[in-house]
């Protein structure tokens, strides 16, 4: 079923409550439907048919929400572009997905132009948008079947070109009840929404699940430690997430200056693997205990976390969504699954959440997928419970004198460190090793050294070893993706 039917259904039912608002204008369920369906109404007349590719280049903005809204409800499939992708990144994305029309702000309009193969239709954000919802809505929803996409969704690509994900109206869908189910999110709920929408974080686990049960979403534009706080303060929200990036910032915002945020019922933190001493000085600023989350593009989201109330198990994830994903452990070197506690293993999934394949790419999608089973490509670990560890992806893994070295396990215990901020670990050349375990480190205070940190080191007993950093590396930022992710291939090219 075509998921605008059942977003619509969320608005009759609660016709008068607050469905979305950005800098305290608030739009009604009512409002929001209405105008969604104008939009596909547009949408319909300038041609653009079932299956037909619209992009989105929008911050977290109430008319970015109307116009995936009516694009769904056009049948058409929404292509929600990253904001920061560079140019040769978002020209890529524009030609590779075959877009009929992307709605912008005026300010990108010309670069966009420059960008964007003949006969792609701008429709400027504001005057232009108001403009194409004047007209009348469409009568109803377009049907889509369930295997039909709903959305193309480009990662980040720091590997190289950013890749299509396909997501179907079923994989959206089962998303978003398995989120639901798990949270338990209801119409009382309040998101705080940091997150974009050009990702699954702020689109399937952080808006669609509050929107379809007639909850209220409240934007941020852009990401603010200061601002979310005073907002977190002051509206109260029950539900929200932070990428590990943001969590890293608000907590080292309240070291000194605590505050009570005690109204959050979930506020979900993930993206990355984040360091427990991240975790738990975020727990210590806020109150604040966190719940860890895991999920790719290609998943659709959310396929690991924990649910309310239960304990945090240190280093562990969660527990997979088994509603919506099945999950193996299976060993890199044999193929075989590994079953023992503790033993290491690249993730596989399947279910109803995960993607059918990547748009275009057909060699790609044979590689990830095994007998209907996608390769994460991501190591793990299980406990006798099913609690699932993370330890690294598979090719970030350092190879020093013969031995394995997990980047983010040297992360971890390297977190720990009380004048670093912020920590990466890449394998970098070493004449003899081969590869030597590389720190690159941001500092919280001026004055700190390599030396300094090499000596604390020295002093603990898990990066001592082919753990040790031999090479350490002081810098004011770390790169990152358009995500916010950690670029580790530009880390690579800047420490070679």
């Amino acid at each position: 079923m075509n998921i605008a039917t059942l977003l619509r259904r969320a608005a009759a039912d609660h016709p008068s409550s607050v469905a979305v608002a950005l800098d305290g204008a608030e739009t009604s369920y009512t409002a929001l439907a209405d105008r969604a369906a104008r939009f596909a109404g547009y949408l319909r007349r300038r041609g653009i048919a079932p299956g037909d590719r619209v992009g989105f280049l929008l911050p977290n903005h109430p008319d970015h929400l109307t116009g995936l809204l009516g694009t769904w409800q056009a049948g058409a499939v929404a292509v929600p572009l990253n904001v920061l992708f560079p140019d040769a990144a978002l020209r890529h994305a524009v030609a590779d997905s075959g877009l009929r029309l992307v709605v912008l702000p005026a300010a990108e309009a010309e670069r966009v132009r420059g960008l964007a193969p003949d006969g792609v239709e701008l429709l400027t954000l504001g005057a232009g948008f108001d403009a194409a919802v004047a007209g009348e809505p469409a009568a109803g929803v377009v049907p889509r079947l369930d295997g039909d996409d709903a959305l193309l969704m480009y990662t980040s690509g720091s590997t190289g070109v950013p890749k299509g994900v396909r997501q179907t109206h079923r994989n959206t869908w089962a998303q978003v009840e398995g989120v639901i189910d798990l949270y338990g999110i209801t119409a009382d709920d309040h998101v705080l929404n940091c997150l974009p929408l050009f990702h699954v974080g702020g689109l399937q686990l952080a808006s669609l699940p509050v929107l379809a049960r007639g909850g209220r979403i409240t934007f941020m534009p852009r990401w603010d430690a200061l601002e979310w706080l005073d907002l977190a303060q002051r509206l109260r929200p029950t539900y929200g997430g932070l990428i590990s990036t943001m969590m890293i910032d608000v907590g080292n915002r309240t070291v000194e200056n605590p505050v009570v945020l005690d109204s959050f019922r979930i506020c979900m933190f993930g993206g990355s693997r984040t360091p427990t001493a991240a975790v738990e000085r975020l727990a210590a600023g806020t109150g604040i205990p966190g719940t860890e989350i895991y999920g790719q593009t290609e998943q659709s989201g959310l396929a690991v976390s924990y649910a309310p109330g239960e304990e945090r198990r240190p280093g562990s994830m969660g527990r997979p969504l088994e509603q919506i994903v099945a999950t193996r452990l299976v060993s890199p070197s044999t193929g075989a699954d590994v079953t023992g506690p503790g033993e290491v293993g690249e993730l596989w999934v399947r279910g109803d959440a995960v993607t059918p394949g990547y748009w275009n790419l057909p060699e790609l999608t044979a590689e990830r997928f095994t007998d209907g089973w996608l390769r994460t490509g991501d190591l793990m670990s299980a406990d006798d419970d099913g609690y699932l560890y993370y330890t690294d992806r598979i090719d970030d893994m350092i190879v020093s004198g013969g031995e394995n070295v997990f980047p983010q396990m040297v992360e971890e215990h390297l977190a720990g460190h009380p004048d670093l901020a912020e920590v990466a670990v890449i394998g970098t050349a070493h004449e003899r090793w081969v590869e030597q375990v590389t720190a690159v480190v941001v500092p919280n205070r001026p004055g700190v050294t390599a030396d300094d940190v090499a000596a604390w080191c020295a002093t603990h007993p898990d990066l001592r070893g082919i753990a040790r950093p031999r090479r350490i590396e002081i810098v004011d930022a770390l790169p990152r993706t358009g995500s916010g992710k950690l670029d580790r291939p530009t880390l690579r090219s800047r420490f070679p």
